[in-house]
């Protein structure tokens, strides 16, 4: 048995691009103990939603993943929802009302997962590049929606967002009945009001354990053969957590915060070893 969890809090699987779910057992072996496995951008999935339905297949694909993690042994948790940069491939070949409100088909599609028992979370966001001011305003309501959900929910969001803290979305959460503090600002390099989710590469993390900051660890992991470590390898979390063990500068305490305590409080679901 491990002697304490580590936890990466965004990582993908896709079978068509990369290993499936088997490259957990890389995960693993590095001391690896528990995954929030993210749903796929639909197109990722062979998917080219028409209708709300259509996201079914990408979710299911994300059930059956998890399941065969958590045979694998490793604690696999899913967060499924619509990715923020949808709405670009929906504009090919749809208005802007026909893919926000496809959009935010989609989160209600998968609210019903999280509202099973099948899911812990949602996923949504906003574009991360520039977009004209209808599209981000349109953004900003499928952004609203999702929001919504998790709080009629009581589950946490996974937020895809520009860089950058998002001053604005703790509002906007409030006013919709949302918890701020369990919206997860992924791949956070900065200081944010919402809950960061680090990768590990970023520079400050020896700085922050030593603050004791509450904070996740991710990879983004993208399970992509052609992409080679894109955005960080499978080990990436469990080697970096070794490593500060190693050097002295995390301690026990520090890993059962930011494996366990933190997370627990965020998603609502055990993160023991």
């Amino acid at each position: 048995m491990a002697a304490f969890p580590i936890l990466d809090d965004h990582f993908h699987l896709n079978r068509r691009t990369g290993v499936g779910p088997d490259v957990v057992k890389e995960f693993m072996r590095s001391g690896g103990t528990h995954i929030i496995l993210v749903s796929l951008p639909s197109w990722s999935c062979g998917v080219f939603p028409i209708t709300a339905m259509d996201y079914r297949v990408v979710f299911d694909e994300l059930i059956a993943d998890c399941k065969r993690v958590n045979e694998l042994g490793c604690v696999c948790y899913p967060i499924a929802g619509v990715h923020p940069a949808e709405i670009g491939k929906l504009l090919e070949r749809m208005s802007l009302t026909e893919a926000e409100n496809l959009m935010c088909g989609g989160l209600d599609v998968a609210a019903e997962y999280v509202r099973e028992g099948k899911c812990i979370g949602l996923k949504s966001g906003r574009p991360h590049y520039p977009v004209t001011p209808e599209v981000w305003d349109a953004s900003n309501r499928v952004l609203a929606h999702a929001l919504t959900l998790s709080g009629e929910l009581g589950c946490a969001l996974q937020i895809h967002a520009e860089s950058g803290p998002c001053e604005d979305v703790p509002a906007m959460a409030k006013s919709c009945n949302m918890d701020p503090s369990r919206v997860v600002k992924h791949f956070a390099t900065c200081e944010t009001p919402l809950h960061p989710s680090v990768t590990v590469r970023e520079p400050f993390l020896n700085e922050w354990f030593e603050q004791k900051r509450n904070f996740t660890l991710e990879s983004d992991y993208m399970d992509d053969l052609s992409r080679p470590g894109a955005v960080n390898g499978p080990r990436s979390v469990p080697r970096r957590m070794q490593k500060l063990l190693q050097a002295g500068v995390v301690c026990a305490e520090d890993m059962w915060r930011v494996h366990s305590a933190v997370p627990e409080r965020i998603y609502g679901v055990s993160f023991g070893v």
